[in-house]
């Protein structure tokens, strides 16, 4: 039986890493307390063909797996903050013209956030959940260091960038060390009804995967102000009306798109513009309603500005090119988007928190609104959000 004594909070998302996370806990003597979030309508998890989290099946698996396992089981409404903290903020991204990446605000908010109160609240020693990353004590410099999953095909530190020496000592990722097929094989063998179950991986507020639909619904009258506004500022200026319009890098009119908002840097299909050479979303500009088209070349580039940088750790000496009172000069990998491969460069991280990244080579469709999220070796260091 567990030590009662030891709690710890397991966030419960209904799917299979979490429940064997809950298992593995009980497993090392702690009494795990299961703990689900209700962050959206729960009606949106009634659309055919999609993979969400937090539906009403998966709040129930998880109530399932916790009455396998014979631990304590909750449902907390984090709803409010959920509109407030992720959903404004995915409006207003891609309002000013940016892809937004609001799972990781998700983890940064509302995982990592309203559910270390509540750890806090019931005695807690540890959170857990389900993630594929490690955590480890570096003794001689005395701090915590994020560290790449053994599974690196699953490894989610990209997402974990955010972060701190206090989060870190209070967090654990029982799955760090598996593989993915190993932990199915565990809730088997615990088990547990989820261990064939899919993973989720549409953003659980907008279940059809329509972003542009989604912003049309939610935000169309706040766009409207925006394109006046746009249309007006042109007129006033006796300017061409390129309002709503796709332009090559010249500035030359090359057709009429749906809305700004339709689009993302680096993409090609559903343009519908003809044109001999294939052609790519290079630029967005919001203020005037304008996309800008260009060739596949045009999609590369060396120098990426971030803000918002979050430091976990700093690389061994060897690894620091420069380092005083306004900023530091460190020679590491990065990444730019989730499934992206780790390009070498030297980030300049500053005290006010903004950040340069040079890469070595050039690195494809940098997205603005997308993180930045940087390496040494194993070690997640930290990362921003990218600007341009």
């Amino acid at each position: 039986m567990p030590d009662l004594k030891k709690k710890a909070l397991v966030a419960m998302s209904g799917g299979v890493d979490s429940s064997v996370a809950a298992y593995l806990m009980r497993e090392e003597g702690f009494l795990p307390i299961g703990v689900t979030m209700m962050l959206h309508d729960q009606d949106l998890g009634t659309v055919q063909g999609t993979h969400l989290c937090c539906t009403p099946d998966d709040i129930e698996d998880a109530r399932v797996v916790c009455s396998t396992l014979g631990i304590p089981f909750s449902v907390v409404n984090f709803m409010d903050g959920f509109k407030e903290k992720i959903i404004d903020k995915f409006i207003d991204t891609y309002l000013k013209g940016q892809t937004p990446n609001p799972c990781i605000d998700c983890n940064k908010y509302m995982k990592f956030g309203r559910l270390f109160e509540m750890a806090e609240e019931q005695g807690c020693e540890k959170v857990v959940t389900g993630h594929y990353a490690r955590i480890e004590y570096d003794e001689k410099q005395g701090i915590y260091k994020l560290k790449r999953a053994v599974d690196q095909t699953k490894d989610q530190t990209y997402v974990l960038y955010f972060l701190d020496q206090d989060k870190l000592s209070k967090l654990y990722f029982p799955l760090g060390e598996y593989e993915k097929e190993n932990a199915r094989e565990v809730a088997e063998k615990a088990g547990l009804i989820v261990a064939r179950k899919h993973d989720s991986q549409d953003i659980c507020f907008v279940p059809d995967g329509d972003y542009a639909g989604y912003m049309e619904r939610e935000a169309m009258g706040k766009i409207n102000l925006m394109l006046d506004a746009s249309k007006k500022a042109s007129q006033e200026k006796g300017e061409e009306d390129k309002d709503g319009k796709f332009l090559d890098t010249e500035g030359n009119i090359l057709g009429t798109h749906k809305g700004y908002y339709h689009y993302t840097i680096g993409q090609r299909r559903g343009l519908g513009i003809a044109a001999e050479d294939r052609l790519y979303v290079v630029d967005i500009i919001p203020e005037t309603n304008q996309v800008i088209l260009g060739s596949n070349d045009d999609l590369f580039t060396r120098k990426v500005e971030i803000v918002d940088f979050n430091l976990i750790s700093l690389p061994d000496e060897d690894k620091i090119l420069e380092k005083n009172e306004e900023e530091t000069k460190l020679s590491i990998t990065a990444k730019v988007r989730y499934r992206a491969k780790d390009t070498a460069g030297v980030l300049t991280l500053r005290s006010d928190g903004t950040a340069t990244m040079i890469f070595d080579e050039p690195v494809r469709a940098v997205t603005p609104g997308q993180s930045l999220v940087v390496y040494s070796g194993d070690y997640c260091l930290g990362g921003g959000i990218i600007t341009s």
